[in-house]
């Protein structure tokens, strides 16, 4: 039986801008006494990822239009927030009892359009999604591959809510390495059924497993390292596997 094990990364300094993330991430886990493994997948949050590329917004530095002052309103939303959340998104899919669900230019269907304001220095300060979270997960993975120079995956998550369900999990927004989505279909189940819809998105789960030990509030905890998952092996496949097309979805 293969045994899954989950460690926190810890001692990594708050991320700025240009910092070299991959390199800090070896440094601390060696200085923890995990060093990193050929087959470890390593899941780094969002906000660590935008901070390192840049990619955070001074919402002093934004002036609203008249439409994100209207939506602010009815939202009960800070306008230069709101015109920040436009800026990311493609398009509003809802706007109800104050929520605000945006597709963003990634293709993702979120809050907010995945703009977080926790866990980011200053007040003010905003982080956005990555522009390219496969590509921010490949660059990473390259570097750590390098310095290492062991075989890893990389996971760029971030905290999503779901249809009908009470919480929110983490998700995969970027990945490098390996096949996110392993289907299963065709294959026989323990009683020799063949197995016809069943996809399993390995990335996500991945990614939920490892938020277990980041956490979302004080712990300061932007990495983890998963060991022991035999993930299947890619160097083609991306986390834009995992959206599913609107004419498929049932929600909206």
């Amino acid at each position: 039986m293969n045994k899954v094990e989950i460690y926190p990364v810890t001692g990594l300094p708050i991320i700025k801008k240009g910092d070299n993330l991959a390199l800090m991430i070896c440094q601390a886990a060696e200085k923890q006494g995990t060093p990193i493994q050929n087959g470890d997948v390593i899941v780094i949050t969002h906000v660590v990822v935008a901070r390192a590329e840049g990619n955070v917004v001074d919402l002093k530095t934004v002036n609203p239009s008249k439409f994100a002052t209207s939506v602010a309103e009815r939202t009960n939303k800070d306008p230069r927030l709101v015109e920040v959340i436009l800026r990311e998104s493609k398009s509003i899919v809802r706007m109800s009892k104050g929520k605000f669900i945006t597709e963003t230019k990634q293709g993702l269907v979120c809050a907010n359009s995945g703009i977080d304001q926790s866990n980011v220095p200053g007040h003010t300060v905003v982080a956005l999604l990555p522009e390219d979270s496969d590509q921010s997960a490949q660059t990473i993975r390259q570097t750590l591959n390098k310095i290492s120079k062991k075989d890893v995956a990389v996971i760029v998550s971030d905290t999503h809510g779901r249809p009908l369900r009470q919480g929110e999990i983490n998700i995969a927004l970027g990945t490098s390495g390996f096949e996110p989505l392993l289907d299963r279909r065709g294959k026989k189940d323990l009683f020799g059924y063949t197995i016809r819809v069943k996809r399993t998105a390995i990335a996500d789960e991945l990614a939920s497993a490892a938020e277990l030990v980041i956490g979302q509030t004080n712990e300061g905890i932007p990495v983890a390292i998963v060991r022991g998952y035999l993930y299947p092996k890619s160097e083609t496949s991306t986390a834009k596997k995992l959206i599913r097309l609107p004419e498929d979805d049932l929600f909206i």
